[in-house]
Parts: structure tokens; C-alpha cells; sequence
């Protein structure tokens, strides 16, 4: 999409990827005494130190793959969760997830892109657990890495308009109606109000 061309449109596309990984995992570590978690090649021992905003921007500014591979790699980590139920996204494991997510996606999209152990150094770890994680990975989606135009739009749908939300609030525009002497009702014309569907409420589950 032309769109995803633009360059100021990224940041915002990494602030909102961030903002969801990180409700969504902050949201599983309070669950984690009430459901039942394995761990994985994906679990760190500690929690990162770094944000997962940081993270995704390191990933963004090293990695070089097109815009289209977040989009993709957000799906996937879609896909991963709602297959691996027993495996949530949570604040040990999020950043192992993202670092394999980009990489993978990027394999698939891209004519060209880095090896493995470009990945590697970009997210902070060593070639051999990169390996792992991504046989891991692609193990847990089932090898199921196409994604249909179709879905690739409701997903990037639903990130613009959470990318909306960070703008500036929109100018309201009001209109007094006079209704006798000293009196006025004020009427409010809102831009957008649209329930999200409920496929879109699903993504990223908890």
C-alpha cells in the first residue's frame, strides 16, 4: 500500500504495534497466576530492560525490510497466539517473538533481506537461539505464512485507525439552533465513531 510508502507514516505504525504488544503482555504477566503457561526457546530467565518501543524501533532502523513486514509480522504474532493458547504474549517472551515475527515476515515478503545472523545482533542474541527461535516459530504457526491480501487489509485497517487515535483531536464543528428567546441547542458533528468488528476484537487475544 502506497500509504505505508510515506515515511512519516511509520513511527506512528511502531508506537501503536508497541502500544498493543505491550498491553497485551503487561495484561498476560497479571493472568499468569490464573492460567496455565509453558515456557518456551522464547522466555528470557528476566524481563528485557529494554521497552518493547525501543525494541520494535531498533528493529525498524537495523532491520531495512519494507513497511509491509510489520503489517505481516503482526499478523503472524496473531496467528502464533490464537494457536499457541497455552503459550500467551507476555513481557518474558515479547521481544523473542517480535525479533522472529520481523524476520520472518521479511523472508517472505522481501526479494532481499538479511541472515540470520544480522537478525541475531539486531535483537540482542546469538545466531544459534535466532535459529531456534524461528524453527519454533514457524512450527507454531503451522508453516501457515501466506497472507491474503483480503487479510493483510483488515489488519492494516485496523491499525490506521488506531493510528488515528494518536492524532490531534479533530476541530468540532458547531452550529447554535435557536429555539425561542435565549435559548440554543448545540449541535456536534463527529468525524468517525465506528464499532471495531468483531474479528478485529479478537486479534492479539489475551
Amino acid at each position: 500500500m502506497a500509504e505505508l510508502e510515506n515515511p512519516n507514516m511509520m513511527p506512528n505504525l511502531i508506537t501503536v504495534l508497541s502500544s498493543l504488544l505491550e498491553e497485551v503482555a503487561e495484561s498476560n504477566d497479571l493472568n499468569c497466576g490464573f492460567k496455565a503457561q509453558k515456557i518456551s526457546v522464547f522466555h528470557g530467565l528476566t524481563r528485557p530492560t529494554i521497552s518493547i518501543q525501543s525494541y520494535l524501533d531498533r528493529i525498524y532502523k537495523y532491520a531495512n525490510c519494507s513497511p509491509s513486514c510489520f503489517i505481516v509480522a503482526y499478523v503472524y504474532l496473531d496467528r502464533f497466539a490464537q494457536g499457541q493458547p497455552s503459550l500467551p504474549i507476555n513481557s518474558f517472551n515479547v521481544h523473542r517473538l517480535l525479533i522472529t515475527s520481523v524476520m520472518v515476515a521479511a523472508k517472505f515478503m522481501d526479494d532481499m533481506y538479511y541472515n540470520n545472523a544480522y537478525y541475531a545482533k539486531v535483537g540482542g542474541i546469538s545466531t544459534t537461539e535466532m535459529n531456534f527461535l524461528e524453527v519454533d516459530f514457524l512450527f507454531g504457526l503451522g508453516f501457515h505464512l501466506n497472507v491474503t491480501p483480503n487479510t493483510f487489509h483488515t489488519y492494516y485497517t485496523y491499525l490506521q485507525r488506531k493510528m488515528m487515535m494518536l492524532q490531534p483531536p479533530p476541530i468540532i464543528a458547531e452550529s447554535s439552533l435557536s429555539f425561542g428567546k435565549g435559548r440554543s441547542l448545540k449541535v456536534v458533528h463527529l468525524c468517525f465513531n465506528e464499532e471495531e468488528s468483531s474479528h478485529q476484537k479478537q486479534q492479539l487475544a489475551v
